[in-house]
Parts: structure tokens; sequence; C-alpha cells
């Protein structure tokens, strides 16, 4: 049953004549204060922010004052007390709220400027388990919620990015905020204290490695408004979560137009590709297009690994994503703006390659710092009707696989190092998945078919075009590898791939009819390799 409601109706206008600080992130806080106490508005505040306000010499009234009662216990307890949360949820229009307030000389407050222990921050930072726990806020969270409830009559202010326009508002109402703005100042508190706590319960659940909380809750800090999502029609938002994982959400963008949402979508792919590749073995570029890689490849160096992974079909990568797992040279960022690119994406650049792609005004360039580790646990979130998928991040990595050998054949150790290759890349690309390989390149990849047969046959297709673009008097699948997703249901899509030339297959292995698929392999003479792994990629 609901509370009952009183039916009072909010005042458009009110006075602020009293405000309360209380604030951890100090960032403008003094030339607030002073706008506040131009303005005519006694200034309330706590510890370190009183002491902050009163040495830019405001008068400033410590809460003490109004709650008759000392801080205490080291600061956690200092506004959870009657005289401030009765000056903030008190109904000023209701007669027994009213009288409830003179009888107790609660005296009435109308602004709340108030944000939060920086939880999130010291969560990232490593640090231990009890100064965590000391950063989780109580009594910020219960006065912004207080406040934010009752927006009838009390304006709370959690952002230091809004203070510019409360003092523009109380300006132009001559020293009020109507109710318009004080609901739209409740809504971005609300969501503020949702987001902290889905923090905290977030970072409760992996410390306690409990998998599947009964309540489970995701938050997010708005950092660009988009000019459309996938389509025209679809308006977007990019949210910040706080995780510190290099890529699109923590990157650097030194130049180029706003990132759009499909870009952002494959950046976070292509990024999250090529950081399977360990800079010091190898330099390493991904190009991505929707989301799927149309060429991956090893080399010397990325010039030279840019020239493989180009070669593997030159017409999708026209207009795709750029990914490499070293820092961006002058003679890479020349080849790689002959192209069309709508991103470049790196762990750092070099000045002269940064001034190559600067002549392209249009062509986004991103720096990370640094390369998203394959291993580390994180959890991945898709919606759906109703409600939310929630799962752990694929973090299996082939290099630590246990792979056994089903066939009479071994691979060569070549044939191994292209096979590996193949099973990294196979993980970033959508099912059902085929990726052929050979001298540490993709050279054909079949993407999110409904049909095994029809992707390595998709494949099979693009080498041959790619061949014929090159001038090759045959495709680069002859004497290749291949690399499935999942494993063959039947021997029709192995036989698929040895008529595209492949001479050794890797796959998880697992079907009901793997003694079929490795019979074909035999009769064949290739060597086929189980993983024991799948990867799935929807």
């Amino acid at each position: 049953m609901a509370v009952p409601t009183k039916n009072i109706p909010a005042p458009d206008l009110v006075p602020v004549r009293r405000a309360l600080l209380s604030v951890f992130d100090k960032t403008g806080l003094v030339d607030f204060a002073k706008a506040l106490a131009a303005a005519g508005v006694e200034l309330v505040s706590t510890g370190g922010t009183a002491k902050t306000i009163a040495e830019a010499g405001l008068a400033v009234r410590d809460v003490s004052e109004l709650t008759g009662f000392p801080e205490i216990m080291d600061g956690r307890v200092k506004t959870l007390h009657p005289s401030v949360h009765g000056a903030l949820l008190g109904i000023r229009d209701d007669a027994e709220h009213a009288k409830a307030m003179r009888d107790h000389h609660i005296e009435p407050i109308d602004l709340v400027v108030s944000n939060l222990y920086p939880f999130e921050e010291v969560r990232r930072s490593g640090a231990g388990y009890a100064s965590i726990v000391e950063n989780i806020d109580i009594g910020g969270p219960a006065m912004i919620r207080a406040s934010a409830k009752n927006h009838a009559y009390v304006a709370i202010v959690t952002d230091p990015a809004d203070y510019a326009s409360v003092v523009n508002a109380l300006e132009m109402n001559l020293g009020s905020l109507s109710l318009d703005f004080r609901k739209k100042l409740a809504a971005k508190a609300f969501a503020r204290t949702a987001t902290y706590d889905a923090a905290i319960s977030g970072w409760f659940a992996e410390e306690l490695q409990i998998e599947h909380p009964t309540w489970r809750a995701f938050g997010g800090r708005l950092d660009q408004v988009m000019r459309y999502g996938e389509n025209p029609h679809q308006n977007a938002g990019f949210y910040l979560s706080g995780d510190k994982r290099p890529g699109v959400a923590t990157a650097k963008q030194l130049q180029g137009k706003q990132l759009s949402y499909n870009n952002i979508n494959d950046t976070d792919a292509a990024f999250e590709l090529v950081g399977e590749f360990d800079p010091a073995r190898s330099a390493a570029i991904a190009i991505i297009k929707h989301a799927n890689p149309c060429g991956v490849a090893e080399g010397s160096s990325l010039k030279a690994a840019y020239a493989k992974a180009l070669a593997c079909d030159p017409v999708s990568a026209f207009g795709g994503i750029v990914a490499m797992n070293r820092i961006l040279d002058a003679e890479a960022a020349e080849e790689i703006v002959k192209t069309f690119t709508e991103v470049i994406i790196a762990p750092d650049v070099a000045d002269e390659a940064a001034a190559i792609v600067a002549a392209k005004k249009n062509l986004r360039l991103l720096v990370t710092g640094g390369l998203p580790d394959p291993r580390v646990a994180g959890t991945t979130v898709k919606s759906v009707a109703g409600g939310l998928l929630v799962q752990s991040r694929d973090n299996a990595v082939v290099d630590d696989l246990e792979l056994k050998v089903v066939t009479k054949r071994a691979p060569t150790p070549a044939e191994l190092a292209d096979l590996k290759f193949a099973f990294r890349v196979a993980k970033h690309v959508k099912s059902n998945a085929i990726v052929y390989a050979r001298d540490g390149a993709t050279v054909g990849i079949g993407a999110g078919q409904m049909s095994r047969v029809d992707s390595s046959r998709i494949a099979a297709r693009k080498a041959l075009d790619a061949a014929a673009a090159a001038g090759l008097a045959e495709p680069l699948t002859k004497g290749s590898v291949v690399a499935s997703d999942a494993f063959f249901p039947f021997a029709d899509g192995l036989l698929s791939a040895i008529e595209a030339g492949a001479t050794a297959v890797i796959q998880p292995g697992g079907s009901m009819r793997d003694d079929d698929v490795i019979a074909a392999a035999d009769e064949h003479g290739i060597a086929m390799v189980f993983t024991g792994v799948r990867h799935f990629r929807h």
C-alpha cells in the first residue's frame, strides 16, 4: 500500500534564504559561496567545507549551531540529525509540519549543496578494504535524497558544473528558484545517488565473489550527447562507468569530429581485439567495420602489419576503424591515411605521426596510454525486453589453453602459430565465425552467419576477391589455417575450409559428431586442434 498523499500544491518560486553546503569536491566552492552570500543567502556548513568558506572571508554558521550537537566519530555523524532533516523534509504549507518545525526550533533550509566521498575513485585506486569502506558516504546521500524528495521547497545541487546555472536562476528570479528548476536538480540528484549506490553494491559483489547478486545495479555519468544512435531516428548518449580499462571510454581524443554511437562501438571492438596481441612480441593492427574485423595482422612493424591487414579485405576497410598495439609512428600513419578511415586508436602517438594525421581534419585520433588486458575479469551487460543479460567478460586467452591434437597429423610449428593467431581473432568475430590465417595475418573472415558453412564460404569468397584485387594467381587461403569460434556440428563446414585450401584447423570441439569431423580431417591429411573453449559473440 502506498504512503498517503496530502496533495498540497508545490509553490512555483521558493526564495533561497538559507543554504547548507557540505562537499568533498570543493571545485568552484568559494566562488559559488560568494555568489550566494552576495544574494543575501545565509551559509551553513560542515567541517572542511566550512573552513574553506570561512578562509575566503565569508560568514558561515557551523551546522552544529543548528543541531546543538557537535560533529562526532571523525565526522561520521554531523548532519544526521532531526534539525537538519526536519529542515529538509518539512512540508512548509502543511500546518502540522510547520508546527513541528516551530515547536522544535527547526530552521528551514532552502538550498543544499552536497557531493559525495570519492568512493569510486578510491575503489579504482586499489586501496584496501577498510579504506574503501570508510569512503562510503552516508550523511551525504541521506541529505541529497531528503532534499530531492522535498523538491517542492528545497533545491539540491550535487554537481559543481551546475553552480553557474543556479546563480543565473537566482538572479533571473530575484533570489528564488522555480519549481521546474528544482525538479531537474532533484532528478539529477537521485540519479547521482543511484549511480553511487550501484558502485558500492557492485564492489561488494566482487569483493565477496557473489556472481549473481539478488539485486543488480549499473550506473554511469553522461560524457556526451550524440547526434543520433545507430540510425538517425534514434537518440543516443555515451555514459562512463568509471572503469579505467584502457579503451575508447578512457582515451584522449587528439583531433577529429565527435565520435558517433557506431564509432564508439566499433572502436571498442577494434581495441579489445588488438589487445590480444602482446606488443613485446610483434606489432599488430586490427581494422574493424561494423564491429567485425575485416583485417588483422602481426608484423615486424606497424606499417608491415597494416599492409597485411588491409590486404585481407581492402574494400571493407574503407571507412573503418584502425587499432594498433604499439605507438603510432610516422611510417604507419602515412600508410593509414591513404585509405579513408574513421578512427585511429593507439596506446600513444609519435609527434611526426600526429602531424601526418592532422592533415585529415575529420579523422579521429585517440590515444589510450595502454592496452586492455584480455585476461582481466569484468562484466558485460546487454538489454533485452524487460531485463538485462549480465555475464562475465570472455577473458579466455588461447595461450593459456591446453590445446589437444585430435588428428593423425599434428600441426607444424608454423601452422600452430597461425592457428593461435586465428583463434585470437575468431574470439572477436560475430558468430558464426570462421577465420582463415596465414603468416600472421587474416586472409579471409566470415562473420555473423546463421550457418557455419556459409561463414566458411563467405570467408573463402572474400579471399578470392582480395586475391583478384592484389593481382594474385590464387587466394591466400591456399596453405592457410582456419579457426572456428565453436565446434563444427557436421563435417560440411570443415570440408568447405579444406576446399578453400586450409591445411590445419583449430576449434573448440565438443560436438556429438566430433568423430565424423576428425575422420574427415584425417581423410584429407590436415591437422586439427581442439581448444575446449568456445568464443560465441552475438
